[in-house]
């Protein structure tokens, strides 16, 4: 599913195209992507006339500030927008269309998701509070500091591959940015949280921040479904060290980069540079 790069390349595209807009009129195409079970009658009678103040991201998933509520959007594998006029999608592959939104200045908002893995949720401010308490800091705010890494990372003996990828400890990061931060910080990805020395958590806390600015720089990272607004791609994908290249050799040492399967998710690493 789309990481924190990803969801804050489409945050971006999205903000000035919705911000100071209001929802005149909501269709939904399929109940199935309403995560909260409303009804959808009851879903478009809160939506419509409401204005969209601002669009925010948290972790990986995009919000939608209305003066009244809050509309959280997962995009999981295959969600994704375009903004366009009139009532086809500007976008020849949006053939899944599974929810539109009319803007009071002409434009619709148009979410296509083939699988209908994503969704909407739509919360109040106390429910929303309730939902954020769940996860960690972001890894990308000014405040984050190393030390904050190690206290998020140091519970338990998780690998420590997982608990990158564990949004209560650190918010966005996912399979793609966990493998490539483990990879230039020269840590292997099975090693025990607890073991990491004071120096490995200050590289890791420097890699990883990196890869994801690096990554917003390319819009992200595209591989088949990914796509920012309007179908704009990433280029990320040009610059990954390990993730994706099991088989071949790695651009530092020359290793073959392997793949192993934790917690379900596939890893990648050099097993020359992170012993």
């Amino acid at each position: 599913m789309p990481e924190l790069p990803e969801v804050e390349t489409i945050r971006r595209d999205l903000a000035p195209e919705l911000e100071g807009r209001r929802i005149t009129a909501v269709r939904i195409h399929h109940d199935d992507i309403i995560i909260d079970a409303l009804p959808g009658a009851e879903f478009r009678r809160r939506l419509e006339g409401r204005h969209i103040l601002a669009v925010d991201r948290r972790a990986k998933w995009l919000l939608l500030r209305l003066d009244l509520g809050i509309l959280v959007t997962q995009l999981r594998m295959t969600g994704r927008f375009a903004v366009g006029r009139g009532a086809v999608p500007p976008l020849a592959g949006f053939r899944h269309v599974a929810a539109e939104f009319d803007l009071d200045d002409g434009r619709t908002l148009f979410y296509d998701d083939v699988r209908r893995l994503g969704g909407f949720l739509l919360l109040s401010e106390p429910e929303w509070a309730l939902e954020e308490s769940r996860f960690g800091p972001e890894p990308l705010d000014s405040g984050f500091r190393a030390a904050d890494l190690g206290q998020a990372l140091r519970r338990g003996r998780a690998p420590v591959k997982n608990a990158l990828m564990d949004q209560s400890r650190v918010a966005g990061v996912g399979n793609i940015y966990a493998s490539e931060a483990l990879h230039r910080a020269r840590i292997d990805p099975t090693r025990p949280v607890s073991d990491l020395t004071d120096e490995e958590v200050r590289r890791l806390h420097r890699s990883l921040r990196r890869i994801l600015r690096s990554s917003l720089d390319s819009s992200g990272t595209t591989f088949r479904d990914y796509r920012a607004v309007n179908g704009r791609s990433g280029s990320f994908q040009t610059l990954l060290e390990v993730y994706g290249r099991d088989g071949e050799p790695c651009t530092n040492c020359g290793q073959v980069i392997l793949r192993i399967v934790q917690a379900g998710r596939s890893t990648y690493y050099c097993p020359g540079c992170q012993r």
